[in-house]
């Protein structure tokens, strides 16, 4: 039996029931594969189930505002997505009159579609045959084909890419797909795979070898930036606060509280001896608690960030026309929306 065959027989004995396998509307694939990104299935099935009930078409979808979206992306991180996917419905309907991309050229087209979305979309839902690559299919290929490339490489990701394509059941290509994704999360898992049940185990070179664990090869780890954030939160008299909209970076377009970013971790004396701190008061009559006596490390894939939160109370001022029972409603990282839950019943 062929590499392909005893996949898909081993899928459609094992595949789990998710609501995206039940349809093969192209809008709604696209919706799941963007949001399983980084993302673990468990998690992404809240997240879908949300984003369909509120926005059933890609015609809803591009009608919303950026901030409905970011609020319901609100916790899966790499916002990114959203915003990307926010634009690619705005440019289906704007452009494509409403007509959702059929083929893999089409469809990669789209922003923040690469190579394995749009070959997801066309083989799930036009059985186009192009080959899925993410990173169960480089773990399945790695270990039963004993390749020691790294899929991090240019080389790699090349080789991989040109293995899968060989491999695949031009004649099923989507549930070929679907079988080699299931099986890498479920069978050949990053740890502790189930190789005495796997039905490739008799000509895994991984296995033969007992090298399973040694694949897939990575090439050197990203760099790990530390940095250090100061989130100014303002009580103001009247039950009011300030909050911004963040102009740049992987929290484009959320809103936080005033923040002034330092080399290091800072107490009170320096604070309050910032220039940045200063300026947003226009009144000597503050007062200053630490509100998280140890820093809250948030990690992300390439940064660590060594957050404090200072709670500053002053009078009433001008420019501070957010209340504090309406601040839930704004979209806000994960970070700043732990801090408000702990805020809140302090």
């Amino acid at each position: 039996m062929s590499f392909s065959n005893q996949l898909i027989l081993w899928y459609l004995h094992n595949k789990r029931n998710l609501p995206w396998r039940a349809t093969v509307n192209p809008y709604k694939i696209w919706l799941s594969e963007i949001i399983l990104q980084q993302t673990r299935v468990d998690q992404g099935m809240e997240y879908y189930y949300k984003f369909i009930k509120n926005f059933p078409t890609v015609k809803e979808l591009a009608l919303a505002s950026e901030e409905q979206i970011l609020k319901l992306w609100q916790g899966l991180g790499y916002y990114s997505r959203a915003r990307n996917l926010h634009f690619s419905a705005k440019y289906v309907m704007n452009e494509l009159y409403g007509e959702f991309p059929k083929t893999y050229n089409e469809l990669i087209k789209l922003k923040g579609v690469g190579d394995y979305t749009a070959s997801a979309i066309a083989s799930i839902c036009f059985n186009e045959a192009t080959a899925v690559v993410d990173g169960n299919v480089y773990r399945v290929l790695a270990r039963y084909f004993g390749i020691s490339t790294p899929i991090n490489s240019t080389k790699g990701i090349k080789e991989f890419k040109q293995l899968a394509q060989q491999l695949l059941d031009t004649e099923n290509s989507g549930t070929h797909n679907q079988a080699i994704m299931e099986f890498g999360a479920l069978m050949c898992k990053p740890q502790n795979p189930t190789c005495s049940n796997c039905p490739l185990n008799d000509s895994c070179v991984a296995l033969s070898k007992k090298r399973v664990n040694k694949f897939p090869v990575k090439g050197n780890k990203i760099k790990i930036k530390k940095r250090y954030f100061n989130y100014i939160v303002i009580e103001a008299e009247d039950n009011k606060t300030k909050i911004v909209k963040r102009e740049k970076g992987i929290w484009k377009n959320l809103y936080e509280f005033p923040l002034i970013e330092t080399v290091n971790l800072i107490n009170e004396k320096q604070l309050v001896e910032l220039k940045e701190f200063n300026m947003l008061f226009e009144t000597a009559d503050i007062t200053i608690k630490l509100f998280n006596n140890n820093v809250i490390i948030h990690k992300l894939s390439h940064q660590h960030i060594y957050t404090k939160f200072w709670i500053v109370k002053t009078q009433v001022l001008t420019g501070y026309t957010v209340h504090w029972e309406t601040i839930k409603k704004y979209p806000v990282s994960t970070l700043i929306h732990n801090f408000l839950n702990q805020y809140k019943t302090n």
